[in-house]
């Protein structure tokens, strides 16, 4: 969009005023996740944007100021959200919390992945100003932190390694070799686009995935698994928010 730069808050995708989002924010893709999170595990939890039900929350956790808002599916999508947070309302750190489909047959459902790297066949990055082969990495910062308190709470249950963010929900099955060679753990949808956005705009991501089903061994969690599932992933990014440094 031309002149993008100059736009004022609220933009036509956040009413939020200024200061109404926390300095890190965790970002699902679903707005009625990002209201499970906001109703269960914060305090004093206030609606701040609902534009097109895309739902975003500040509230309390532990007593730090934490916010939550869905990314709705896909690179583009995430991609605008996270660019007006990064570069509108003051956020620092975004810390996608979503599911994943498993590559490597080690990775069971259940199973957590800290996305180190995510590589992509998408337009995005050129699209985005970027080298077509940036290489979109997480913010060793949060990385690290994130590492402590999975082994803490998930143990050997939690990996940390290479996703593919794709284009695509069907599709993935002709993809096997390039997968393999390229050590690719889990295939999901938004993790390089938040990570070109932390990177163009000077701030901090970090893809945090639970592996809902397995496209080697096709198991699946159901609807009402991945809601009790996805807690553990919620209380890692949460704690997360509650020892990043600004």
């Amino acid at each position: 969009m031309e002149g993008h730069q100059e736009m004022k808050i609220p933009t036509p995708h956040i009413t939020a005023k200024a200061g109404d989002f926390a300095e890190t924010v965790l970002m699902p893709g679903d707005p009625l996740r990002s209201r499970y999170i906001a109703e269960n595990f914060l305090e004093g939890a206030v609606l701040v944007n609902d534009v097109r039900g895309v739902q975003g929350y500040t509230g309390y956790y532990k007593g730090k100021r934490v916010s939550v808002m869905a990314s709705g599916m896909g690179m583009p999508s995430i991609g605008i959200y996270s660019f007006e947070l990064f570069n509108f309302y003051g956020v620092q750190n975004i810390v996608r919390v979503g599911s994943a489909g498993a590559t490597d047959p080690r990775l069971k459902v259940r199973d957590i992945v800290l996305a180190e790297t995510a590589l992509t066949r998408s337009s995005f990055a050129e699209n985005f100003g970027l080298p077509k082969d940036f290489l979109a990495t997480a913010s060793p910062e949060l990385l690290a932190a994130a590492q402590e308190i999975a082994e803490k709470t998930a143990g050997d249950r939690a990996v940390t390694g290479r996703v593919f963010s794709s284009d695509v929900f069907y599709g993935e099955g002709g993809m096997a070799d390039y997968f393999k060679e390229n050590g690719i753990l889990a295939v999901e949808m938004e993790a390089a686009a938040l990570y070109m956005n932390a990177y163009k705009a000077g701030k901090r991501a970090l893809a945090i995935l639970t592996i809902s089903d397995s496209l080697v061994t096709h198991q699946a969690l159901s609807a009402e698994d991945r809601q009790s599932s996805f807690k553990e992933m919620m209380y890692i990014a949460l704690e997360l928010a509650l020892n990043i440094r600004n």
